[in-house]
């Protein structure tokens, strides 16, 4: 029997049993969920015991508890008694969930955040507690105080409880349902409320422009650059000159530091080409590099604080950096009377449902390239204040 491979249990789809060889299988389900098996005989009976979901326990992992379990059975004991008494505590599961989802993640800051809010709000209660003694009245416990004071962070802690106790059930850790799913009906309904950034009304962006121009600070330049692409502050801040085409006007920004995961081609007016033209030279990787320096000495993009600390220096307040997407989107609107599709795209934003989305491939770059060379106009002042009618 052939010995599987992370590569062919990844690419592995029809339901069944893979067998790994000394009685570990991978079980591919109806559904296409995949879970680890491990058949061995207990006390003169053939056993299946499961050992954890395979989006949660690596391959290795698997072949590691396998061998750890057969030995206890050739040994004349019961692997799942055995593994009853070796039972985590949730602080214990949740740092092992945590370490096996770690490398699927991308975002660094994600994956801090994911543990921390595990730890600092269920960890005072159930850190030391037994996985098995935890119910869904301790899971209430943990969320009610927060539940609607700090909704949004409810909801998030609430899905990753989930995900450990599916886990250790998978993993043969926890032999109870789910205590999570029987939260929902105990906790009271949230009304979900918009929260709008504030954004400079587009007809103010010209004027804060022209202040910009007149600072040194490569924040300034910086900030240039969001407004005049509509880009988001993270997409401009770690922006390298190896994802520029100058001669074509042409910034293609890499899927793995696009919110959506998709990559987005940028047109840049002659607005956005005379900013990069005035940090050439800054470094040789990044565009707008910070001031400080890594401790390796290497440069380092600058952080999201940089245009607080500017826009203090300007003493101007009552909007969001984000926001100048917001004023970009309203000129679009009102003024540019812009194509809803063409102005969603230069936003990097998708539009209509699975199916629309499907046969719309276009990113509808070409007629961008008109609609961003007339923001670039427009809030650099080549027009002045006036309106203009693009139809991208």
């Amino acid at each position: 029997m052939a010995k599987l491979n992370a590569k062919r249990v990844e690419a592995l789809k029809e339901p069944g049993f893979y067998g790994d060889g000394e009685g570990l299988y991978l079980k591919v389900g109806v559904a296409g969920a995949k879970s680890w098996i491990l058949r061995t005989v207990v006390h003169g009976r053939r056993r299946d015991l499961g050992l954890g979901s395979a989006s949660l326990v690596a391959l290795s992992e698997a072949r590691a508890k396998a061998r750890h379990f057969r030995k206890i059975a050739r040994d004349g004991g019961d692997p799942d008694a055995t593994r009853k008494q070796e039972s985590l505590t949730f602080e214990q599961a949740a740092r092992r969930v945590y370490e096996q989802l770690l490398p699927t993640w991308r975002n660094a800051k994600h994956a801090e955040t994911w543990i921390a809010t595990v730890e600092r709000y269920a960890g005072s209660r159930l850190g030391k507690r037994p996985l098995p003694t935890i119910g869904t009245a301790d899971i209430l416990e943990v969320l009610t105080p927060i539940w609607t004071e700090k909704h949004e962070t409810a909801k998030r802690l609430k899905q990753r409880l989930a995900t450990i106790f599916d886990w250790a059930k998978g993993a043969g850790q926890y032999p109870h349902e789910n205590p999570v799913n029987g939260v929902k009906k105990a906790l009271p309904a949230v009304k979900k409320r918009t929260n709008h950034l504030a954004a400079m009304p587009w007809q103010e962006v010209p004027d804060l422009m022209r202040e910009l121009v007149q600072r040194n600070a490569v924040s300034a330049r910086t900030l240039e650059f969001v407004i005049l692409t509509a880009a988001r502050s993270g997409e401009a801040r770690g922006a390298r000159w190896s994802e520029f085409d100058l001669t074509s006007k042409v910034w293609t920004i890499p899927a793995d530091r696009m919110k959506r995961g998709v990559i987005h081609r940028v047109p840049l007016s002659e607005a956005a080409i005379a900013v990069l033209e005035k940090v050439k030279g800054l470094d040789t990787e990044l565009v707008f590099p910070s001031v400080q320096r890594a401790k390796s000495g290497i440069s380092k993009p600058q952080s999201g604080m940089v245009f607080k600390a500017l826009l203090n220096r300007m003493q101007r307040e009552g909007f969001t950096v984000h926001g100048f997407r917001s004023s970009f989107r309203d000129w679009c609107g009102e003024s540019a009377r812009a194509d809803r599709e063409v102005a969603e795209a230069a936003l990097a934003h998708t539009l209509g449902n699975e199916v629309e989305r499907a046969y719309a491939r276009s990113d509808l770059f070409d007629r961008r390239v008109t609609l961003m060379q007339a923001w670039g106009q427009f809030v650099s002042g080549a027009h002045g204040n006036v309106a203009h009618l693009v139809r991208a």
